[in-house]
């Protein structure tokens, strides 16, 4: 198999199960402070035994979060390892803040937070509990700067090696010259340089400006857009495992609290996320429009731009099988992708007459020209679908995004006409009992969602792996073949395989064993207790 195909698909899988734990981590964390924070302001022992509760499970997560996410950092060594020498400095920076402060801030706390609750008082624990979750934001914070940076990078300059001689004569810095007569100096290169594969052992990405770094054309609207989508997970957790334990009449009190507190972060996190998605998608309009007519279909530029909903789109190829433009059937709103890209929705009419660019004429001429300088028409017209991604995948990952995303919002603000009308907490009602069960296997969507968003950005950025500057395929380690990594590969398959059913089985005996039942507070440390339940024991023991 081919080392490129190879090298993509195990690094996809392990950050793809790895995903899967850190938005339940930050997610759960936002809960947990809502949570701890409702103790400390009401003293009610129900919210003590939840943050218990809900800690176990964080603890959990987490602790596979970390195992797993390790493995992502070596193969940027082994197989990428071009990649990572060109992108050293840059990618560098934020990924050792990341280490070195949020992640460490996390876990520090961490250990007061899990082992804490009988040897600190409630106010220190709630600090823990913050910075815990604050540590987990953090942490993403700096995996999406520089994972922005690759799809709109900025805040750097390309830089060249060469040998200077004593006499001030520059030489490739290929060049054979005798030891100690030359000293590698690195060269400023235009802004307008294209890289070529000859360029990579002496060509390297620099930053020039830190901070446009960090806040480059597309990082604030990811990093808002993915944190939104963290909060869903956790929360959708803390709404499935309610539901179930409504379902089998089971601790009641909490589940009801647990239940609130997740229907009101969700219903108010799926409308902040229907905020955040229309100003990331504006975003890609601007900074990677063959990004946007790939999730859409759109084969050719036009104005009144429709917007897909649901629909196939397959590759269209002349008689050898080369790929000439895509074929598109899908249900779609007239003129509403214009719209949507204008940003104008209080003058639709006028909205409607902005152009969205198709494939046909992405990338446009000029860039193609400036890498093929004696194309021809005909020619440019068959390279560019070169510089398209995988279409028909990419348009079917966006919509399974988009319909998680509506489905979440139905159940969270259905679940929120319920509480209020009272008809929650009646289970014997067949309809209560359907929405419960839709409930419990609502957890799988915010899951589904973040994943298939991610599989749209990273495969929407192809065949680039930094956008427009240097290709996946010129990235891969030269030294690695493609059966080390085919071997790696199944390796790593089983050792997750394993991982995912202990964290499953240690998952399902917590949810079994459940919670605390006690809602006296006679089983607080006294240093939790209310003086109310303090000044009850003391009056018992009177007696």
């Amino acid at each position: 198999m081919d080392i490129e195909i190879l090298s993509r698909a195990q690094f996809a899988f392990t950050i793809a199960f790895h995903f899967l734990f850190p938005p339940l981590t930050i997610g759960l964390g936002l809960n947990l402070v809502v949570m701890s924070g409702l103790w400390m302001k009401t003293r009610n022992p129900i919210y003590h035994n939840m943050g218990r509760f809900w800690t176990k499970v964080f603890g959990l997560i987490f602790a596979i979060g970390v195992a797993t996410g390790i493995v992502m950092e070596f193969q940027f060594g082994t197989n990428w390892a071009t990649y990572s020498r060109f992108v050293g400095d840059v990618f560098g920076s934020p990924l050792a803040i990341e280490g070195i402060y949020a992640f460490f801030l996390e876990s520090g706390f961490l250990a007061i937070l899990l082992f804490g609750w009988d040897k600190v008082g409630p106010r220190l624990h709630f600090f823990s509990t913050c910075m815990v979750a604050l540590g987990a934001h953090f942490s993403a914070i700096w995996i999406l700067v520089a994972n922005s940076w690759m799809q709109t990078p900025a805040g750097f300059h390309l830089a060249k090696k060469i040998k200077l001689t004593a006499d001030g004569v520059q030489h490739p810095y290929s060049a054979e010259l005798a030891e100690g007569t030359f000293k590698i100096k690195e060269v400023p290169l235009p802004e307008d340089y294209i890289l070529q594969q000859s360029d990579l052992d002496s060509i390297r990405a620099v930053i020039t400006d830190f901070w446009a770094m960090v806040f480059n054309p597309s990082s604030m609207d990811r990093l808002v857009h993915t944190i939104l989508a963290c909060w869903l997970a956790g929360t959708f957790l803390v709404i499935s495992i309610s539901a179930y334990y409504l379902l089998k009449k089971r601790h009641i009190p909490f589940a009801k609290a647990s239940m609130r507190i997740g229907l009101t972060l969700a219903a108010i996190t799926t409308v902040l996320q229907f905020w955040s998605a229309d100003s990331t998608a504006r975003g890609v309009a601007e900074n990677q429009p063959v990004k946007l007519a790939a999730i859409e279909g759109l084969a050719d530029s036009t104005t009144e731009a429709p917007l897909g909903i649901i629909g196939m789109v397959s590759w269209e190829r002349d008689d050898d099988g080369n790929i000439i433009g895509i074929n598109e059937s899908a249900l779609k709103v007239p003129a509403l992708l214009s719209i949507l890209v204008s940003g104008d929705f209080l003058h639709p009419f006028k909205a409607s007459e902005v152009e969205v660019k198709g494939l046909n004429d992405l990338p446009s001429d000029e860039f193609i020209l400036a890498r093929h300088p004696d194309a021809t028409p005909a020619e440019i017209k068959k390279i560019r679908p070169d510089y398209w991604p995988n279409v028909p995948v990419v348009f079917q990952t966006y919509h399974i995004m988009i319909a998680c995303g509506v489905a979440l919002f139905a159940i969270a603000w259905l679940g929120l006409a319920l509480w209020k009308t009272g008809r929650l907490w009646v289970v014997d009602s067949k309809f209560t009992r359907l929405y419960l069960i839709a409930c419990i296997f609502s957890v799988f969507l915010p899951q589904l969602a973040s994943q298939a968003g991610w599989f749209t950005a990273e495969m929407g950025r192809q065949p680039w792996i930094v956008y427009e500057i240097l290709k996946t395929s010129e990235a891969l380690s030269k030294a690695v073949r493609a059966e080390q990594v085919l071997f790696s590969l199944i390796l790593f398959t089983l050792i997750y395989l394993l991982l995912f059913l202990v964290f499953a089985y240690t998952l399902n005996t917590k949810i079994k064993h459940g919670p605390s039942d006690d809602v006296s507070g006679a089983q607080l440390p006294e240093k939790w207790r209310s003086i109310a339940i303090l000044e009850k024991e003391r009056h018992d023991n009177s007696e």
